[in-house]
């Protein structure tokens, strides 16, 4: 589920409380969570409604101006419309791991199997140690272009970078990736 800059910074300060979405399914379920660029979103409710049962107050608190601009909007998508009721549940705990420089050699060790798994499973082979050093050497670059310097699919590098980066070792820029510092140290070590 993509939410705008906007709206997230709303739902942070309490303001948004709703999405609506039309979807033939929902991408969301009620008591999951969702990672975002402004932190976790706790998702506390997920229901199919009907356009006409949805509310001025629905539409205010979804952070639409009023109801016809947000009907006007759902009416340009396909699917099922769906009210998710969400709130900010605070930051993204991955960016403290990222930062966390410091690595046990348990930690380590938990890192290198989980790494291992990663590649024992992939139908590409090992890719992780090889993804990490290009990613290292070329920061900032489009993943298109990292994924082709690979020979991998770009839909399939991007997927498999986001393991990556739920171990604390990679991020995400407005362009490509970089090593995180906890990556940094990894590879250095």
């Amino acid at each position: 589920m993509l939410i705008r800059r906007a709206l997230l910074d709303g739902i942070v300060r309490g303001e948004i409380t709703l999405q609506f979405r039309r979807q033939r399914r929902p991408t969301v379920k009620a008591g999951g969570t969702l990672k975002t660029a402004v932190g976790v979103l706790a998702i506390d409710a997920v229901d199919r409604v009907t356009m006409t049962s949805i509310t001025e107050a629905d539409a205010r608190r979804a952070g639409s101006p009023d109801r016809k601009s947000l009907l006007a909007e759902l009416k340009n998508r396909e699917g099922a419309v769906y009210r998710v009721a969400l709130r900010y549940a605070g930051e993204d705990p991955r960016i403290a791991l990222r930062n966390n420089t410091r690595i046990t050699p348990e930690e380590r060790a938990a890192i290198e199997v989980k790494l291992e798994r990663f590649d024992h499973f992939s139908r590409q082979g090992a890719w992780t140690a090889r993804a990490l050093r290009t990613i290292a050497r070329n920061p900032a670059v489009r993943a298109p272009d990292l994924a082709a310097e690979l020979g991998y699919e770009t839909k399939w590098f991007k997927a498999n970078v986001r393991k990556l980066k739920a171990l604390g070792l990679t991020e995400s820029l407005k362009v490509g990736y970089r090593l995180s510092p906890r990556g940094r140290a990894f590879l250095d070590a």
